[in-house]
């Protein structure tokens, strides 16, 4: 704790850093927050767990944006040295969180799903912040067993049975999204990490086939499935929030209804504001608002790999897994959402990064950029000659 109170202390100075990277995430903010509000004023005004507050949402997330953004700014005054030093640590600590969830009477169910645990004020989601543990425990794995890339048993395996633990707590609560993500966070950091590519592809070839075993085995994840398919056969049931979806893609066309005139918020789409905020986003701004927020999450992901490349040349090969892992994570988060809303991918909970309402999720995204943006400022003061 001595060492992280002293990297407090030597706070960088706020110059050399990635200044489009800092604006894409703010406006990002700033469009997630006016959506929210947009999305949820309706929810709120008939909800009496709100006091029937139409601002209640809004206040919350802007609430949530604050906190996070303090936190996100305390992660880019830690040396990336440190995080790789407590990574197996966080890693534990979020494996703990996960087993908290599971245990009766302290994780809270919502909607059939144990995912939070509550902090009296606010609900804390683990799977959220294991995204971010998980990205700073693959790349330092990756980095230990840097010449055992080529070996299954002595590269793989030993990660396997840690994600198999990871997956299983997961899917008991369940959450089949962020099974998901964080799969693709540690294959995606071993992949580039070096792990021999044969071996790789077959890989994805048993992970596909999991999945799809997962999928088959277990009736609601096949119904939702099955739905996703064909969404009118059964329109007011298994199919009813997806196509709610399409029709506010459909209302939307080029530039929207305008802002705050959306119907679909209007009590007919469920988590409008939160896991379905991208389909009033596409019928009040239109394809123009829609097409915005991917290319700002295009722009994010390619920097996020980018800074990697750069650290990787500067032989900081931690760093650079770090900083492609948070790349990962979001751009996968992202288009996992952004596909379930349009209809092209099945229907599953995963909000929408730096956008969604939800503190645990705004908390990890920006925790996860403070990072990232410290590996950048790291980068750039080594190239200056400076030590870091």
């Amino acid at each position: 704790m001595k060492m992280f109170y002293q990297a407090l202390r030597r706070r960088p100075a706020m110059a050399g850093y990635d200044l489009a990277l800092v604006w894409a995430v703010l406006i990002l903010l700033a469009i997630g927050l006016i959506m929210v509000y947009s999305a949820s004023i309706a929810a709120a005004e008939v909800d009496r767990d709100t006091g029937f507050r139409y601002s209640y949402f809004l206040t919350r997330h802007a609430a949530f944006l604050a906190v996070a953004l303090l936190a996100g700014f305390a992660a880019f005054q830690i040396p990336i040295r440190l995080w790789q030093q407590y990574a197996p640590y966080l890693f534990l600590i979020g494996t703990a969180l996960l087993i908290l969830v599971l245990v009766p009477h302290v994780g809270r169910e919502v909607n059939g799903s144990k995912r939070w645990l509550s902090l009296l004020v606010v609900n804390l989601q683990p799977s959220e912040l294991m995204k971010f543990f998980v990205v700073l425990y693959a790349a330092d794995y990756t980095v230990r067993k840097a010449a055992y890339m080529h070996s299954l048993l002595k590269g793989f395996f030993p990660m396997f049975l840690v994600m198999l633990l990871t997956g299983a707590l997961l899917l008991a609560e369940p959450d089949f999204g962020a099974l998901a993500v964080i799969t693709a966070i540690a294959m995606g950091t071993l992949f580039l990490g070096g792990f021999d590519w044969r071996l790789f592809g077959g890989l994805i070839i048993m992970l596909v086939v999991g999945f799809v075993g997962l999928i088959y085995s277990s009736e609601y994840r096949y119904k939702r499935l099955i739905g996703f398919m064909n969404p009118w056969d059964d329109p007011y049931g298994k199919g009813y929030q997806l196509s709610h979806s399409l029709i506010a893609f459909g209302r939307g066309k080029w530039f929207g209804v305008g802002l705050g005139a959306s119907v679909e918020k209007l009590s007919y789409l469920p988590e409008a504001h939160t896991d379905f905020l991208m389909a009033i986003i596409a019928e009040e701004l239109g394809f123009a608002g829609v097409a915005t927020v991917v290319v700002l999450f295009g722009w994010l992901t390619w920097r996020a790999f980018a800074i990697g490349m750069q650290a990787a040349k500067l032989e900081r090969y931690y760093a650079a897994l770090v900083a492609q892992g948070v790349g990962i994570w979001l751009g996968v988060q992202s288009i996992i959402n952004i596909g379930v809303n349009m209809g092209v991918l099945p229907t599953k909970g995963l909000t929408l990064p730096l956008l969604s309402f939800g503190g645990s999720g705004i908390m990890a995204n920006l925790i996860a950029l403070g990072v990232l943006l410290r590996v950048d400022w790291e980068n750039r003061q080594l190239m200056r000659g400076y030590t870091v």
